[in-house]
Parts: structure tokens; C-alpha cells; sequence
């Protein structure tokens, strides 16, 4: 088929978004469908439109409707369209009736959906390829916090969090991540100031951003909403337990049972899981156990089968 995928974010972004876009079109692409990335449709006919984001790509997804109302419109909901858009903005509320069929980065989002649409709703978990891991430095106990600093990642709870720790810890925390305004930046740079074992790195390449993870002890992921964490993957990837915020998007990734959760917003019990799995080997491999099982949800092959999977069953119309 011929596909013509949407996403609002360019290269020029690399955000989660794009990448998503990009590796699903190699998915495509590998299945033998032909796939144009574009960040606002042109036009130019298609026998399938994917779109990622209702809000930010509904211009795109209302004039391929109207263009062509029995062609199949996949959309895929993003963190904020989930867990906020959708409920406020009409244009999301729109998209979402528009398309055929609705694909959620993990098990929980469709718990947001109203109810008639759940059932042509489908789970595609996002993924990432095996990460060879790396020797970690002996004189530190290494925590990485992943993604560009903006609000809904609530990005320096890890760094407030570091306050509460043992003079004697040798954890560090790292940020990597670009400051998306000035006023991010200058409270990243306050920040180095005023709490030493906090880094920030700013924007690196992704290739940058698994090495460090491969060297890592610890992922931190403090967001306030998300729609399934790409850095999440890359993390189990990478063997790297997590500590997440105990939202959603984040247990629809992790799993109900998962030990590494913490109340938003609370950097004094995240501090005291950092020091727990600095200091305590068997907590410690409880996050690791736990993550190793949900990996297996997010590896490349399971996301590939469950895009095309929902790709397939418009392909008898098209054809």
C-alpha cells in the first residue's frame, strides 16, 4: 500500500515522536509498503494515512478525511493527546472519530478512550534494539534522567531529588536533554549550581544517549503524563532498571506490580528509591527482574508484527 505517515515533529526535532515516525516507516517500509513522512500531508494521493499526535496533526487528518472518507486513518495517541487534549480540545476529540482505527503505546491508554471506540483501539508498545552493556565507573553510582526539558516531563524532580540524599551516596544524576526556552535553561544552569550531584548535559546525539545508558545504574523518568516512553524501552534495552512516576502511561509500560514507582511530584520518596537501590542489591534486582519481563513486550520484532498487524486489516479494502 501506499502510506503516507504524519508526524508533527521533523528530524530536526528528535524528540520521541520522530522517532517513532522513523522506525515505523523503516517497519513499513520492510513489509514492503511504500511510506512518505511528511509533517503535514500534501496532498498527493494515498491509500492509508498514519498519523501520530489528534492535535497537532488534525489539520492533516481532517483534509484526508474529507479527500477521502473510505480510505483507512490510522491514528496513533501521544501522551498529551491521552491524557489531556482529548478531553479539552475539539479538534483531538474530532480526530479521534475520524479515524478508522486508533493505536495506544501501552495498556493503559485505552482506559481514556471514550467507550465506544475501545474496541478499534490496538496496543502497539514502542521498542528498542539490545544494548550491549558497558563497565560502569567504579567511583559513582550513575542515574540518567532522558528528554528535553519542558513541563509535562517535570525534568528536575530527580535533581530536587538528589537534596535528600546521604552525604555518603555516590550516586550522580544526569540530565540529557536540550532546554526547549530560555527560562528551562537558566533554572538548569541554577540548578548545577545548587546541587552538585545533579549534571545536566543538554542535547546529545542519540547515539550519545545509549552509551551513556549502557554505562548507567539507574533510569529515572519523572513526567507528570506520557503516552509510553520511548526512553523507557531504550532503558530495558539496555538492562537499566527504572523509577518512574506513578502515572499511566508510565504503569501501562511497566506493569501494575512494578517496585520502582513514586508519587508525582515527590522528590523526598525519590530520593529514598535512588538510595534503596544505591544501597540494597536485592531491591535492586527486583527492578532489574521486573524490567527484564516487561522487555520482552518491546522488543523491535513485537513492535514490527503489531504495526503491520494493524496495518493488515485494512489491506483487503485497498486492494
Amino acid at each position: 500500500m501506499r502510506i503516507v505517515l504524519i508526524t508533527p515533529y521533523g528530524r530536526e526535532h528528535r524528540n520521541g515522536n520522530w522517532h517513532t515516525a522513523a522506525r515505523w516507516a523503516r517497519f513499513l517500509r520492510e513489509a514492503g509498503h511504500s511510506v512518505r513522512a511528511q509533517v503535514e500531508w500534501d496532498g498527493r494521493s494515498a491509500d492509508l494515512m498514519l498519523a501520530l499526535h489528534a492535535r497537532r496533526s488534525f489539520a492533516s487528518i481532517r483534509a484526508f478525511a474529507e479527500r477521502y472518507p473510505s480510505r483507512p486513518l490510522l491514528l496513533a495517541l501521544t501522551g498529551t493527546d491521552l491524557y489531556r487534549d482529548i478531553h479539552e480540545n475539539r479538534d483531538a476529540q474530532q480526530a479521534l472519530e475520524l479515524a478508522h482505527l486508533l493505536i495506544v503505546l501501552q495498556d493503559r491508554g485505552a482506559d481514556e478512550l471514550p467507550a465506544h471506540l475501545v474496541a478499534r483501539t490496538r496496543v502497539v508498545y514502542q521498542s528498542s534494539p539490545d544494548v550491549a552493556r558497558l563497565r560502569a565507573s567504579p567511583r559513582s553510582f550513575e542515574v540518567l534522567v532522558i528528554g528535553h526539558l519542558r513541563a509535562e516531563k517535570d525534568p528536575f524532580r530527580a535533581a530536587l531529588a538528589t537534596a535528600y540524599l546521604s552525604e555518603h551516596s555516590l550516586i550522580q544524576v544526569t540530565h540529557l536533554g536540550r532546554a526547549l526556552d530560555k527560562d528551562m535553561a537558566d533554572t538548569a544552569e541554577l540548578a548545577q549550581i545548587k546541587l552538585p550531584r545533579w549534571h545536566w548535559a543538554g542535547d546529545v546525539p542519540h547515539k550519545t544517549v545509549l552509551k551513556r545508558l549502557a554505562r548507567a545504574q539507574l533510569m529515572v523518568i519523572s513526567s507528570v503524563m506520557e503516552g509510553g516512553a520511548n526512553v523507557i524501552c531504550e532503558a530495558l534495552a539496555t538492562d537499566v532498571p527504572v523509577l518512574a512516576s506513578h502515572i499511566p502511561g508510565n504503569i501501562g509500560m511497566l506493569g501494575e506490580d512494578y517496585p520502582g514507582y513514586f508519587p508525582v511530584g515527590d522528590e523526598r520518596q525519590l530520593a529514598r528509591l535512588m538510595a534503596q537501590a544505591e544501597s540494597d542489591p536485592d531491591f535492586y534486582v527486583r527492578l532489574r527482574d521486573h524490567a527484564r519481563r516487561r522487555r520482552v513486550l518491546m522488543r523491535p520484532e513485537q513492535e514490527a508484527s503489531r504495526l503491520r498487524q494493524a496495518v493488515a486489516e485494512f489491506e483487503a479494502l485497498t486492494s
